[in-house]
């Protein structure tokens, strides 16, 4: 059974940055497509970023792609999301999240969640 524990979040004023860690145990982190997805308050989650699991193939939302950077260090078996340049429409609860098979966009294709982080960012 995989478990992610997401920290990092806060309170950050616009243009601030945030780096969101995500804690993988009790699975096998080096086989499984990373993701982070978001949601806000009265929205649909949304897809932010993924790395697969090598590490080698990134992807990101168009929203985000310029500004985060997903990375992976399976030796500490954590994901991490550095949140530069951030606007207050980034202002979510962060999820991470895994699947063994799947590289993507999908949230339903994920199949391990973190409890989230909460991000504000005010203007």
């Amino acid at each position: 059974q995989v478990q992610l524990v997401e920290s990092g979040g806060g309170l950050v004023q616009a243009g601030g940055s945030l780096r969101l860690s995500c804690a993988a145990s009790g699975g096998a982190f080096s086989t499984g497509t990373m993701a982070w997805f978001r949601q806000a308050p009265g929205k649909e989650r949304e897809f932010v970023a993924a790395i697969s699991r090598s590490g080698s193939n990134t992807d990101y939302a168009d929203s985000v792609k310029g500004r985060f950077t997903i990375s992976r260090d399976a030796a500490k078996n954590t994901m991490y999301l550095q949140m530069n340049s951030l606007k207050p429409e980034d202002t979510a609860v962060y999820y991470c999240s895994r699947s063994q098979y799947y590289y993507g966009r999908a949230k339903g294709l994920y199949d391990y969640w973190g409890q989230g982080t909460q991000v504000t960012v005010s203007s």
